[in-house]
C-alpha cells in the first residue's frame, strides 16, 4: 500500500522530502484514461514502455484499461502481476528465443508481431498457430511526428501483402499494424496512414479483422500545444469507414504518453542556487531524461517554500540536476520565483511519460519514492495549453 496524501502541501508538511518524490494523482489518471477509452473508436492497449511503474499500471488498470502493449516478457510479467484478468500483447518484432513460447504458455498471450519473413518461422515454432493472431507491421511515417518510429521496424507497404499472405497460409490469423511516430502533432497523420493501410488490404484475397494504428497520441507541454484528442479520434473514425476489414473488424491503438503523462508529477528540492542557476536533486539522468530528445523542452511547474506556494516576480533560470555530468541540465530555462532558494521544492507536472521507466542511478542519485494524491480538488501543475 503506497503512502497517500490529500495534496502536495500535506506531503511537504509531513515529510519535507530530501529525495525526489513522484506523485500519482489518482483522479487525473482516472480522467485521462476514461477520455481515451471513451473517445477512441476501438480497442485501447496501454503501451507499458511509457511508464512501467507498478503503481502507475494499477492506476491505469483501475481506470478501465484491460489491454496492454508489451515489448518484452518482463513487461508481460508485470501486467500479469499487477493487472489481473488483463490481456497482454507481445508487440515487438524482436524477441529473445523462447520468450514467445513462455508468453503464450505461461501468460496466455495470443497476439504477436513480425515485420519480415525472417521472423515468421522462428515465431511459428514457438506458438500454437491456431490460438494466435499475428500482426504484420508496416512502415509508415508522417512529417508531423516528432520522431519516426519506422526507421527501425516495419515492412514497406508494397511488401506487406505477401507477408500477410504467408501468415495466413501458416494457419494463424493475420492482422496489420503500423506506428506513424511519436508525438504526432497533426491528427490527419492517422487518416493518411490508414489510407495506405486500406490500399494494402484492398489487394488481399481475404479480409483481416484487426488493424492496430499504434501510438503517438501527444500531450501539450509549455511551449508545445497540440490538438485535442477528439480530433485524432475523429480522423480515425472517418478513415475506418473506408477500410476493407472483415464484418467484425476492429481498430486497435497503443497510447503511452496520452495515458501516462497527465497523472504524475515529480517533487524536487533545490540543493544549490548560484545567480541564475538552480541545482535540483533530480535531473536529466533521472525523471527528466526524456528532455534529451528535445521533442518538448519543459514541464509545467510550481514552487513551494515550507509547504506553502511561493509566488511573486519570476525570472528565467538554468536548471541543473545533481550529478557531476555537465550535460545534466534541462534544455530550456525555467521561469521560477526570483527569490527561489536552497530548500524550496519545485513540483513538475505532466511528467508521467518516459520518466520513471527510463531513469538511472548514475552517480548514485536515484529515488523510487512514489505516493498517491487523492484529494478531490488536488491537481498537478496545469498544462500551459489549458
Amino acid at each position: 500500500m503506497s503512502e497517500t496524501y490529500a495534496d502536495v502541501e500535506s506531503l511537504l508538511r509531513r515529510t519535507n522530502p530530501q529525495q525526489p518524490v513522484y506523485c500519482i494523482y489518482a483522479d487525473t489518471y482516472q480522467d485521462s484514461t476514461r477520455e481515451f477509452v471513451d473517445g477512441f473508436p476501438g480497442r485501447v492497449l496501454y503501451a507499458v514502455k511509457a511508464n512501467n511503474h507498478p503503481q502507475v499500471l494499477q492506476e491505469i488498470y483501475t481506470a478501465g484499461i484491460r489491454h496492454f502493449d508489451c515489448a518484452s516478457l518482463a513487461e508481460i510479467e508485470l501486467v500479469s502481476e499487477h493487472c489481473p484478468g488483463s490481456t497482454a500483447y507481445f508487440m515487438n518484432p524482436v524477441r529473445q528465443k523462447g520468450h514467445a513460447r513462455r508468453a503464450q504458455q505461461e501468460y496466455g498471450v495470443r497476439h504477436f508481431v513480425i515485420d519480415h519473413y525472417s521472423g515468421l518461422t522462428p515465431l511459428l515454432s514457438e506458438i500454437d498457430v491456431t490460438q494466435s493472431v499475428l500482426f504484420a507491421r508496416m512502415a509508415v511515417s508522417h512529417a508531423s511526428a516528432q520522431a519516426d518510429l519506422s526507421k527501425k521496424f516495419g515492412a514497406r507497404p508494397e511488401d506487406v501483402p505477401a507477408l500477410l499472405q504467408a501468415i495466413n497460409e501458416a494457419g494463424t490469423e493475420p492482422a496489420l499494424a503500423f506506428n506513424v511516430g511519436t508525438g504526432v502533432e497533426d491528427p490527419a497523420a492517422y487518416s493518411y496512414a490508414m489510407g495506405i493501410a486500406g490500399e494494402v488490404l484492398s489487394g488481399l484475397s481475404f479480409r483481416i479483422r484487426l488493424l492496430d494504428i499504434g501510438g503517438g497520441f501527444p500531450k501539450s507541454y509549455p511551449g508545445l500545444t497540440v490538438p485535442p484528442l477528439d480530433e485524432y479520434f475523429g480522423h480515425a473514425q472517418d478513415a475506418l469507414q473506408d477500410l476493407p476489414l472483415s464484418e467484425n473488424g476492429e481498430l486497435l491503438s497503443e497510447p503511452g504518453r496520452a495515458l501516462s503523462a497527465p497523472g504524475l508529477s515529480a517533487v524536487t528540492q533545490v540543493l544549490l542556487r548560484k545567480s541564475d542557476r538552480v541545482y535540483l536533486n533530480d535531473g536529466m539522468y533521472g525523471a527528466f531524461w526524456e528532455l534529451r530528445f528535445k521533442a518538448h523542452l519543459q514541464y509545467p511547474c510550481r514552487v513551494f517554500r515550507k509547504a506553502e506556494s511561493l509566488r511573486g516576480t519570476t525570472k528565467a533560470f538554468r536548471v541543473f540536476g545533481p550529478t557531476c555530468d555537465s550535460t545534466d541540465e534541462l534544455p530550456a530555462r525555467v521561469e521560477l520565483p526570483a527569490d527561489i532558494d536552497v530548500g524550496d521544492h519545485i513540483e513538475f507536472g505532466s511528467i508521467g511519460a518516459y520518466s520513471l521507466s527510463g531513469r538511472t542511478n548514475f552517480n548514485g542519485f536515484y529515488s523510487d519514492h512514489v505516493v498517491r494524491i487523492t484529494g478531490q480538488d488536488s491537481h498537478p501543475p496545469e498544462l500551459a495549453a489549458r
